[in-house]
């Protein structure tokens, strides 16, 4: 008998979503940073074991709205929220673990979903914090996503709460996004490691053409600013900080996608797209006014 249902993966920014989620995967599926709010979408990995098949969302950290793309964030997160199987609320151990998720994410009222609260960082308290964590949260799980202390547990206590079911996609496959949704990412990932703490919120990355069956893959991505200035930083003196940028994005690529790649990055200022419905929609963000 096979199990299987969404697992959606939340909590505020920086609690180590992703890296959970990729831990869970066994694949770099969605992008890490420790620059907050760097997860933008609903991410969806894949992991069949045995008889049970997570289907795994990662979600933007909740937060307080404050333009049109952090309200298309917050509706993706609770989007997610509303249509799990099994809610794994994710929570950095270091700092005040929150009384209850409903709170945390100031929801009327109480998810539907089974919960497992997933504490994180673990590897980082000392024995006595540990002890007042497990005596406050007896039914917390103590793990470290980024040396997989304690994911074997967690996977036991997802699985135990997954309905009966038929698989819900292929058993090896690893998500449901396509190949170019990914290789934004890797760009967009890449521009939060090498640029300054000015520019992250203000990057968005756009595949504008991507050619599949052609040798090396051809790929043409534009990375969007709100400000000339913030296009100058990105380019660099005598453009050597696009083709550093390039050049890092393109071996992740090639990483994932197995196969050489053309990267073909261009940079475009696209004013203030943040606060702009239609530039958040054209982005993919999804609509910042519809209700989740």
């Amino acid at each position: 008998m096979t199990k299987a249902g969404i697992v959606t993966v939340a909590g505020f920014p920086n609690a180590g979503k992703s890296t959970l989620l990729n831990r869970l995967v066994g694949e770099k599926l969605a992008i890490t940073s420790s620059k907050p709010q760097s997860t933008r979408h609903r991410i969806v990995g894949l992991r069949t074991e045995g008889q049970a098949q997570m289907v795994i969302l990662d979600t933007p950290g909740l937060l307080e709205p404050k333009d049109s793309l952090h309200s298309a964030m917050r509706n993706a997160a609770l989007a997610a929220v509303r249509d799990a199987d099994v809610l794994v609320h994710v929570v950095d151990a270091t700092i005040r673990v929150p009384e209850s998720f409903q709170l945390a994410a100031q929801l009327e009222q109480a998810p539907r979903a089974q919960l497992v609260l997933a504490l994180n960082k673990a590897d980082l308290l000392t024995p006595g914090q540990r002890e007042v964590l497990a005596e406050s949260h007896p039914h917390g799980v103590f793990i470290s996503a980024a040396s997989g202390d304690g994911i074997e547990d967690l996977v036991a206590a997802i699985t135990d709460r997954l309905p009966v079911s038929p698989y819900l996609y292929p058993d090896d496959d690893i998500s449901t996004q396509p190949v170019r949704f990914f290789c934004a990412e890797f760009v967009r990932e890449t521009a939060l490691e090498q640029l300054g703490d000015e520019l992250p919120h203000a990057l968005a990355c756009e595949i504008e053409e991507f050619r599949e069956g052609s040798s090396p893959l051809y790929i043409r991505a534009v990375l969007h600013v709100e400000r000339d200035s913030q296009k100058r930083i990105v380019i660099g003196a005598n453009g050597q900080q696009i083709k550093k940028l390039g050049r890092s994005a393109r071996e992740k690529i090639e990483r994932f996608v197995g196969q050489p790649v053309y990267l073909d990055l261009w940079v475009k200022v696209l004013p203030n797209w943040r606060k702009n419905r239609s530039a958040v929609l054209r982005l993919g963000y999804g609509d910042p006014n519809t209700r989740a």
